[in-house]
């Protein structure tokens, strides 16, 4: 059977904000889910092993399949007297009660010596493809000056700031956020995601010829609501159930990145893959946090990164050594408090092509960031209570101004007030005993009198 069946996603629907959803259609033959007999009973044979007598519906639900697409498997086990029917309704292959045999059984264990996957039937390589080129077709990308303000609305950020990461997204090109540390790069790499359109469907896992990729990653998708299910026979009157319907993914990186974090990663114990982590970000954004304090070198890893960035394409390798090409549709933020210059070389900063700096914020920022604060954690804002902070506590100890601070400054202070049995509320001395916690005096205190 060809893996090559095209994927073709459902017309592209309004939801009620306004985004756009694009899922594949539900395939109603083996053939439309570009599956083969031999995968397909794979799968089926390990799940009735696994599981009490199952009904064909139930079968082709936990498969993720419509029915029509499973009953050829089903009729050819029987004849095979590897499954039985056990019992059900006269309404037909839906209904009746599947039982594996034991020779089913013996057959099963194969199946499982070779790879354990028991799940959603995988979406076959060549439909992830076609699906990853229309969805970049078909999703719109509107990014104006206007809703870039409205994407960080809930930050504090410069009018120049806005205006160097707004062409870089709507330019879909990779982005370098640097400044020193505390003045919030990660948050603000993080809130470009506001700026994406749409939501994405995500496959359960890939097969890649024979071999399973696991693809969704609970803790990196979001799924959305995906309304209520049908009560019929079909999973859905339109929808391909092996898809998760969720929100354009963002995935966070930092320090622990390394080399074969952006490989396949094989499991000799399970016999699958999981994917790597630009895989999984796919269609949204990937933020290196932290770069240049990864366990690779700088250079290595935009070594491995070059041609996708140019040529959205990323070549994956199976243990077999077989080679294979993802769309790479991913939004790459790094994010620093080191100079970028003083990373990679030239060659390097030429391919990501946009630089932001993350501005130190200024006195009428830091208010306002102190007051956002304030209000976001419900204590009284007292205005004349941040100047004095400035003014008697940050300026005499030459302190240069963080974004982080009046957040830091706050916790510490209140955390303070609790542990003298104080109310919850802000005084002077509160945040001066925060000061005193906070920063790192240049001299030492004096030695006390003898």
């Amino acid at each position: 059977m060809s893996t090559a069946q095209v994927c073709e996603p459902a017309p592209a629907a309004n939801t009620a904000g306004g985004t756009v959803a694009l899922h594949p259609r539900a395939p109603r033959t083996l053939e439309e889910a570009g599956l083969s007999e031999g995968s397909l009973t794979a799968l089926t044979l390990k799940l009735l092993h696994f599981g009490a007598d199952l009904t064909g519906l139930d079968i082709a639900r936990r498969l993720g399949l419509d029915y029509s697409v499973l009953e050829s498997v089903l009729e050819q086990l029987k004849r095979e007297r590897q499954c039985e029917v056990s019992g059900g309704s006269s309404i037909g292959g839906p209904s009746f009660r599947y039982r594996i045999t034991d020779a089913g059984r013996r057959r099963a264990l194969l199946f499982l010596e070779q790879s354990h996957y028991v799940g959603v039937a995988p979406v076959p390589l060549a439909q992830y493809q076609s699906y990853m080129l229309a969805y970049r077709r078909a999703v719109p990308r509107t990014v104006n000056r206007l809703r870039v303000r409205e994407a960080f609305s809930h930050l504090v950020v410069s009018s120049g700031v806005l205006d160097q990461v707004g062409p870089a997204v709507a330019a879909n090109h990779s982005m370098f956020i640097y400044g020193p540390p505390g003045n919030g790069k990660t948050v603000l790499a993080q809130a470009i995601r506001n700026l994406l359109d749409g939501e994405i469907a995500i496959p359960h896992a890939l097969e890649v010829d024979g071999q399973i990729i696991k693809f969704f990653d609970p803790v990196n998708h979001e799924p959305v609501d995906p309304g209520t299910p049908s009560s019929g026979l079909l999973l859905d009157d339109q929808h391909d159930a092996r898809w998760v319907r969720c929100r354009r993914p963002m995935v966070t990186v930092g320090g622990e990145l390394s080399l074969s974090s952006l490989e396949l990663t094989y499991s000799p114990t399970m016999g699958l893959y999981s994917a790597p982590v630009q895989a999984i970000a796919n269609g949204g954004v990937l933020l290196i946090d932290d770069f240049g304090r990864q366990h690779c070198s700088p250079r290595d890893l935009l070594n491995r990164w070059i041609v996708p960035l140019e040529s959205r394409v990323d070549f994956l390798t199976l243990q077999t050594g077989q080679k294979f090409h993802l769309p790479f549709m991913v939004f790459v933020v790094f994010a620093t408090n080191l100079n970028p210059a003083d990373l990679v070389d030239e060659a390097f900063l030429r391919r990501i092509q946009y630089k932001v700096l993350a501005e130190s914020p200024s006195r009428a920022d830091f208010i306002l960031i102190f007051e956002n604060y304030c209000r976001q954690i419900g204590i009284r804002y007292d205005p004349r209570l941040v100047e004095q902070l400035l003014d008697q506590c940050l300026r005499p100890r030459g302190v240069t101004l963080r974004g982080c601070q009046p957040r830091d400054l706050i916790e510490q202070a209140l955390a303070h007030a609790e542990y003298l049995d104080e109310p919850r509320q802000l005084t002077l001395s509160l945040l001066e005993a925060a000061c005193a916690g906070y920063f790192v005096d240049e001299t030492a205190p004096a030695a006390p009198v003898a």
